[in-house]
């Protein structure tokens, strides 16, 4: 790798053109991302990627009269210190919508800054007027995304875009998240119980929680997994769903299943029996703040179902 300081002004050049074209094809892979699900957004990134490609054609004009029709091949990659690009962010499937402004927004500000400290350093009169202008050039864009979202991206937009942006929040973390929880609080209370009230055993009810809790996270997190794989329905990655649900089912059985490390056995059942109150409550709470279900009505079919889970676990251990 060679470091900037030592590029002459013919290669600053060429990586400067490579920089605009490589960045223009981002800002198309972010508005190709972006456009089923935020059409005005991906709009804003279609206007950018062109406001690049002529940036690109600028430059090379500009390339072609001082050097002629040669241009060297150089990348981000292969100058020490420049900024890389080490997530491909605009390849996934879906974007996130405040991630991709975030990250486009940290292209333009790194870059300029970039820019800014380079021409500092250099020596050459003519280098560091290109770098001068190529910082000005990246300060230009900021303000262009400024300018574009003000036209196109209007109130009644964005708050379309960011409902949008909460249902696919909801679709990719929030449903696995709250299936797993309740899977993990409800349906290891059975065995967990059964366990406790059989053998009157703290470490032997925790040992057998510990398994029921784990089993359960890689089973759940499995079946999300290979549910379906997002394309058609939006709902992220598989191994995204996937995790998000396998931890929050262990979580759940965890929960109430951790208590039973404490020695004194009735102890550590009126204390898991309380833990399992607060994580009905939680999963009733998240069901009202996000699925849109009435508080009550949600405790009372989350509350019922543990309910019958725990006497079902009870008598068998009883029995």
């Amino acid at each position: 790798m060679k470091r900037f300081s030592d590029l002459t002004e013919q290669e600053v050049l060429a990586l400067a053109i490579t920089n605009e074209e490589e960045d223009s094809r981002i800002f198309r892979g972010f508005a190709e991302g972006l456009r089923a699900q935020f059409p005005s957004s991906a709009k804003i990134f279609d206007e950018m990627a062109e406001e690049e490609v002529q940036h690109r054609t600028m430059l090379y004009d500009l390339y072609r009269k001082k050097f002629g029709d040669y241009l060297p091949l150089i990348r981000r990659q292969d100058v020490k210190g420049f900024i890389q690009h080490k997530s491909s962010l605009w390849l996934m499937r879906p974007l996130g919508l405040d991630e991709v402004r975030k990250y486009a927004e940290d292209m333009e500000y790194e870059a300029g800054r970039f820019y800014r400290k380079a021409a500092t350093t250099a020596r050459d009169a003519s280098v560091r007027q290109l770098l001068i202008e190529l910082a000005e050039a990246e300060a230009g864009h900021e303000s262009l995304a400024h300018t574009l979202s003000e036209q196109i991206l209007t109130t009644g937009e964005r708050a379309k875009e960011d409902e949008a942006a909460r249902r696919m929040f909801v679709l990719q973390y929030i449903q696995p998240g709250l299936a797993g929880l309740m899977d993990g609080s409800v349906s290891t209370l059975a065995p967990l119980f059964a366990a406790a009230f059989a053998t009157h055993s703290t470490w032997e009810t925790f040992l057998v929680g510990l398994a029921a809790s784990v089993g359960a996270g890689i089973s759940m997190g499995f079946a999300e997994a290979l549910s379906d794989d997002g394309s058609l329905t939006g709902r992220g990655t598989p191994w995204l769903r996937g995790s998000v649900c396998g931890v929050m089912t262990g979580i759940g059985g965890l929960g109430h299943t951790l208590p039973y490390l404490i020695p004194d056995f009735w102890i550590a059942t009126a204390v898991s029996i309380a833990v399992v109150a607060l994580e009905l409550a939680a999963i009733s709470y998240i069901r009202m703040r996000f699925m849109d279900t009435p508080f009550l009505q949600a405790t009372f079919q989350v509350v019922l179902g543990g309910v019958l889970v725990f006497i079902a676990g009870i008598l068998i251990g009883s029995s």
